[in-house]
């Protein structure tokens, strides 16, 4: 989608973001507004990959995800500006055509190098919990929802997830992670859910994804990987 200065209206006359679109033939813009870590560094990444775009405009809600892709963007060496509309509006511009740019790699070639720094036999991740991190438990579980997202981005995903004591729950019906443990699972992430876990949260009828196994099978699966990740 083309974009000029004029698009802007009021923030046009800002010399700053003036000077990040002039001479930007291409500019995509995303609304990532609501939506939470790590989705509009993701969401943003992928409208940056795809050919044809300049740039992208980005409008988000809050400050964090400001400076989440100002890292990201300077992680590329592509130039950032952000503009404040309110306390909860927000909107980015990521230009990846400034003269000291380097051009962003394809699709193709980060999923090579991804895999190349990859062990060869894989890594696996075990959850025991179903929040992420100490503190406040409603933070807990946006966390782990994030970071079960954020595996559904890798070019190359867990060997298996591994769930165990209240982590059963996140495999289970009602959980909001079970859209992207199907996601995993299509992609060939095996989905294992403690057995005695299951039973002692008398889960038994909700398994929603995955199989149950025993910790036995868990830890030897666990020997078969070149990484273990514990969450």
């Amino acid at each position: 989608m083309s974009i000029s200065a004029t698009d802007f209206g009021i923030f046009g006359a800002c010399r700053e973001w003036y000077e990040m679109i002039s001479g930007v033939n291409a500019m995509k813009t995303i609304d990532v507004s609501g939506r939470p870590c790590p989705v509009p560094v993701i969401e943003t990444k992928k409208a940056l990959l795809e050919k044809g775009n300049d740039g992208v405009l980005v409008k988000v809600d809050n400050i964090a995800a400001v400076q989440n892709l100002e890292i990201m963007a300077k992680n590329y060496g592509y130039a950032f500006s952000y503009i404040e509309n309110s306390k909860d509006s927000y909107k980015v511009i990521i230009n990846k055509s400034g003269k000291n740019s380097p051009a962003l790699d394809t699709t193709d070639n980060e999923s090579e190098t991804l895999q190349n720094d990859a062990p060869s036999c894989g890594f696996a991740v075990v959850i025991s919990r179903n929040t992420m991190g100490e503190g406040a438990e409603e933070l807990g579980k946006i966390l782990i929802k994030g970071f079960i997202y954020s595996l559904t981005e890798l070019s190359a995903p867990p060997v298996f997830l591994a769930f165990l004591n209240s982590g059963a729950y996140l495999t289970s019906g009602g959980s909001n992670t079970i859209d992207d443990l199907k996601k995993l699972e299509k992609m060939g992430t095996e989905i294992l859910t403690c057995g005695t876990c299951v039973n002692y949260y008398g889960l038994q009828d909700d398994l929603a994804v995955g199989e149950i196994t025993n910790m036995y099978g868990i830890t030897e699966r666990m020997a078969s990987v070149g990484k273990v990740i514990s969450i």
